[in-house]
């Protein structure tokens, strides 16, 4: 059970770090640091079932699961991720259009809480907390363990095709024709001129029928220093994005390891530091689909028009959400994740434009990608936020669950 602390400071699980903003932060409070619960309960190799402590890193579990014939059932970009923020966050992939997000695979999970003590949660079982805690950013207890379905393979290999295309209209019909496929995601040039505007390189894939089954390996390159702030400009990036679309990748076609297909950035440590001293924002938001072309064109426009392009920008068609979480995410439409590097004032003006258009289009903003979204805006893009705080654990909470719902004035500075 949670205790009471003596300077009743508000408590927070705390895993890997990977939400890029204050989902995960407790300023003034204390921080549960998961990762030390990081052990496999019980593991069902023959239904691909397994229950594992909520520390548990993607990363550790894959070189577990892949040997034996199973993957994720969904992950992000990155699988320095637990198994309690996988969760909380709700995370979703390349395979939202077939999968949904992480909480349609959990079975069941632990909570412990300050006011009910241990409880297992499953979809029959406290159904309502269960739905309150997928994508519930941690808010409503400690996760101690999660149990999940897990996805067979034959092969750790994908079979992976790489397109070059010329502007929105063409995302659309790419996305529109491979909506068989496993995986789909897009990189997107931000800085695309008005003819070419969405521009990029087109991805999907589909896990090898035949092959070996090899985890990844260990290791990674570290980026040495923080990039100067003034390469930090369109010139750069616009660069940048020339040579990125021109690669000979930008045409692949064959097999391909699952790690660098799902995992790119994960071979860089620090990868960070590319973004200079002050660190950059994350933005992702995700436009119904029946404003998806409009919606879309209107963010595009915006960024290019504000000179602050992103060297990673992600482009994602989504199927209709599976989850059972209250406050999940996705949703079936259109989605575009973006990196910015921080330039103060401006970027947060810039931020604050993106999120007035998905405002208007219908859409909504990720939490686990936000560092300064208004309460306002919060509260139309989740409108049952107020069933959350009324399933929050009274111990619990975090620098962003305060700053969307309590008060205008309390900002989280990068």
């Amino acid at each position: 059970m949670l205790e009471h602390s003596s300077q009743d400071k508000p408590l927070l699980a705390h895993g890997l770090g990977r939400s890029y903003g204050d989902v995960a932060l407790n300023g003034g409070g204390r921080l549960a640091i998961t990762p030390i619960m990081d052990h496999i309960i019980f593991a069902d190799w023959d239904r691909g079932l397994i229950r594992a402590s909520a520390g548990l890193s993607l990363e550790a579990l894959l070189t577990v699961c892949v040997p034996n014939g199973w993957f994720l059932p969904v992950t992000p970009g990155t699988k320095f991720v637990t198994l309690g923020g996988a969760v909380a966050n709700d995370i979703h992939g390349k395979n939202h259009h077939q999968a949904g997000s992480f909480g349609a695979h959990i079975t069941a999970f632990e909570l412990v809480r300050s006011d009910m003590g241990v409880i297992e949660c499953s979809p029959d079982s406290h159904s309502e907390l269960f739905s309150s805690t997928v994508g519930g950013l941690g808010l409503t207890g400690i996760i101690t363990w999660v149990e999940l379905q897990l996805k067979p393979i034959s092969c750790s290999d994908l079979y992976v095709e790489n397109f070059r295309y010329a502007n929105l209209d063409a995302f659309f019909k790419l996305s529109e024709e491979s909506a068989n496929w496993e995986y789909t995601v897009t990189w997107v040039d931000c800085f695309a001129p008005e003819k070419s505007l969405g521009r990029g390189v087109f991805t999907r894939g589909r896990f090898a029928e035949h092959g070996e089954l090899r985890p990844h390996k260990k290791g990674a390159v570290t980026w040495p220093i923080a990039t100067p702030g003034f390469l930090l400009n369109r010139l750069s990036i616009s660069a940048f994005n020339a040579l990125y679309r021109a690669r000979p990748a930008a045409a692949f076609h064959g097999h391909q390891h699952y790690d660098p297909f799902f995992y790119p950035l994960d071979k860089i440590h620090h990868w960070n530091k590319l973004y200079g001293a002050r660190g950059f924002f994350q933005h992702q938001s995700l436009i119904p689909l029946a404003h998806g072309d409009s919606g879309i064109r209107e963010l595009l426009k915006k960024i290019r028009s504000s000179g602050q392009g992103s060297f990673l920008a992600v482009l994602k068609v989504h199927g209709a959400e599976q989850s059972p979480g209250l406050m999940s995410f996705c949703r079936e439409g259109v989605s575009l994740a973006l990196d910015f590097p921080n330039k103060g004032t401006q970027t947060r003006k810039l931020l604050s434009a993106l999120d007035e258009i998905t405002m208007k289009y219908g859409g909504r903003v990720y939490p686990a990608k936000d560092g300064c979204m208004a309460p306002d805006a919060f509260k139309v893009f989740y409108p049952h936020w107020a069933e959350l705080e009324a399933h929050r654990d009274p111990k619990i909470s975090s620098s962003f669950w305060r700053r969307v719902t309590i008060s205008k004035d309390v900002e989280y500075v990068a």
